[in-house]
């Protein structure tokens, strides 16, 4: 499985400016970091000039480390959910003040990290590091969850989709296979009307062959909302 979908990112993958091309070293940490915390709740279209510009005027850990807060808020105004950047500061401080400009090399000890959740460790690691551990993001979410016919509403779910996605990680180009899992997700396996005769893996797709493609990842149902009334 993770052979067909890497001979599919050699074809196919997107042209991101934090990534490498596929099969070539990996990208330093410092800009798989800061993608990956400009991207939380962020749309890729949105990062991209805000990733150019905070890698032209930091372009290493060392100097954002150095940066005022001030000046980094600024240049973070516009991408929204400002916890982001207070963390991106604190953050670079640490790795430079605790780690000689050094990020940690495991997801375990990227975790530790300010700001850094179990997903952007987890992405850290196998992307700069080649560490082959599952990265699951909302797309790979969606793609796990169709591929192995998930049924368990989320998030209840979660727990089994990461064990099928590390399943199916491979030891060789984890990072690869990480980022095209999350440009199937993107591209083809979308939420509405995915592309399943174009996807890579639609042999393998056991919602596919089961006819319910669209209706996973099931969402856990919402609670009915309170009436109230007053006078």
């Amino acid at each position: 499985m993770a052979v067909l979908l890497l001979a599919h990112y050699d074809q196919h993958a997107r042209d991101l400016p934090w990534r490498s091309p596929p099969g070539s070293p990996p990208p330093p940490p410092y800009r798989v970091w800061l993608s990956e915390v400009m991207l939380q709740q962020t749309t890729v279209a949105a990062v991209i000039p805000y990733f150019t510009a905070f890698t032209e005027r930091w372009p290493r850990v060392e100097a954002l480390a150095m940066a005022s807060d001030a000046d980094v808020m600024a240049a973070w105004a516009g991408l929204g959910y400002y916890s982001r950047a207070r963390n991106l500061l604190k953050c670079a401080r640490v790795v430079v003040d605790a780690h000689i400009g050094n990020f940690p090399q495991s997801a375990a000890e990227l975790a530790k990290l300010p700001g850094v959740g179990a997903y952007t460790s987890a992405a850290i690691a196998a992307i700069a590091f080649g560490e082959p551990v599952a990265v699951v993001d909302a797309n790979v979410e969606r793609v796990a969850a169709r591929l192995f016919a998930i049924q368990t509403p989320l998030p209840a779910a979660r727990p089994a989709i990461r064990e099928a996605v590390q399943a199916i990680t491979p030891t060789d180009r984890p990072g690869d296979f990480a980022q095209a899992m999350m440009d199937l997700g993107a591209t083809i396996c979308t939420a509405r009307n995915p592309s399943c005769l174009t996807c890579p893996l639609r042999k393998q797709c056991q919602a596919l062959a089961l006819g319910i493609v669209e209706g996973l990842p099931v969402k856990a149902p919402k609670a009915a909302k309170p009436q109230r009334s007053g006078t």
